[in-house]
């Protein structure tokens, strides 16, 4: 192997090992799995549940709201809330101005969200003795940072 051969296998080996991005987007991808697998036999996946939790606790919402609740690009938002309003989960209403448009669950959708709060509770379960308790509490330490914008001081 090639001095630079081993130089760069050196840093994909450090980035491997130390990459923040790397290990929260495992973790997304390891615990999006165990929701999903909970939800499916409702057809519904974690992404869309979280839509219609949403959409239920800020009642008549604009796309933006839900995309700055959810820390979620528009098109992601879109894409789901298409499917969600072609299965009856989501309905549009003509916003105040006659420009935007505000999202409401439907009575469908909230017997949906009803019907799936005890596979969600099992994958909650499920996600909590697989991380362990001291691991969540640091994650919530982590969501309210971001939440809060505010850089953490060092230790």
């Amino acid at each position: 192997m090639s001095r630079e051969d081993k130089s760069l296998q050196a840093k994909a080996a450090l980035i491997v090992e130390e990459c923040i991005a790397v290990r929260l987007r495992l973790l997304t991808r390891a615990v999006t799995k165990i929701y999903n697998h909970a939800l499916r036999p409702l057809g519904l996946t974690v992404s869309q549940m979280n839509i219609l939790v949403a959409a239920s606790y800020l009642g008549e919402a604009k796309q933006q709201d839900i995309c700055r609740a959810l820390h979620l690009e528009k098109s992601t938002l879109s894409r789901d809330v298409e499917r969600m309003r072609a299965k009856g989960w989501l309905e549009s209403l003509p916003g105040q101005d006659g420009r935007t448009s505000l999202l409401r669950v439907t009575s469908a959708g909230r017997k949906l969200l009803e019907k799936s709060t005890p596979a969600w509770q099992q994958a909650q379960k499920q996600t909590k003795a697989l991380l362990g308790e001291k691991e969540i509490a640091s994650l919530g330490q982590a969501v309210a940072a971001i939440r809060s914008g505010k850089p953490r001081e060092p230790r």
